[in-house]
């Protein structure tokens, strides 16, 4: 099995130690770096270039929202998830614009984390349901503008499955709700962004929102 590589940013010695041995019991996973702050990150992921960042929102003097700017300017293919805290909805959204993949809440179980960092290495992104109002407000055009073309029709599946990943389920959850595997899912997605003109999960999910193919 191929492992997944990984750079740990975190700025609190506990947290990343226990970050380190949570995710260490996880064969597919290989922790190749960590960094206690993005002036020291910047240079050590630029050398050895990781598959997937785990980035700490609130480091001190750079913070993620920097840093994430930084990495996805200089290696655009680096994927990066955040971590952070309930009460950051307005950074967590400035991550996502910097070039953030989705993010993860501080505790979650490290199951969840490992789903996380294969669905963004494949290409998906991880985001929950609660911050799809405050993205469609943020990447919504206004409403002169919005003389658009016709889109391709999604079929009655995709529109269930991009219902169901608006509500915050990875590929794997939403196989077993559909009782089809996590391949049939990603294929299915990857038609979903074709039809709609975009590239992730979090432009998917704003898009269907703005079409009004999900209700929030």
């Amino acid at each position: 099995m191929e492992r997944i590589r990984i750079f740990v940013v975190e700025d609190q010695p506990k947290i990343l130690k226990n970050m380190i041995k949570l995710l260490g019991d996880f064969d597919e996973v290989d922790i190749v770096g960590t960094a206690m702050s993005g002036e020291d990150a910047l240079p050590a992921i630029g050398k050895i270039r990781p598959e997937v960042v785990l980035l700490d929102l609130g480091l001190p003097h750079m913070s993620g929202i920097d840093v994430t700017r930084e990495v996805k300017k200089d290696h655009p293919e680096i994927e990066i998830l955040i971590f952070t805290i309930f009460d950051e909805e307005d950074k967590v959204l400035e991550a996502i614009q910097a070039g953030a993949s989705g993010y993860l809440l501080k505790g979650m179980e490290a199951e969840k984390i490992v789903e996380a960092i294969r669905d963004v290495r494949n290409g998906g992104s991880v985001i929950q349901p609660s911050l799809a109002r405050s993205l469609l407000r943020r990447f919504r055009v206004p409403d002169e503008q919005e003389d658009e073309e016709p889109y391709p029709r999604l079929t009655p599946r995709e529109v269930e499955i991009l219902q169901i990943i608006a509500k915050g389920l990875s590929n794997a959850e939403a196989g077993e709700v559909l009782k089809i595997s996590r391949a049939t899912i990603r294929t299915h997605l990857e038609h979903i962004y074709a039809k709609l003109s975009v590239s992730n999960r979090v432009e998917a999910i704003t898009e269907g929102i703005r079409k009004g193919l999900i209700d929030v």
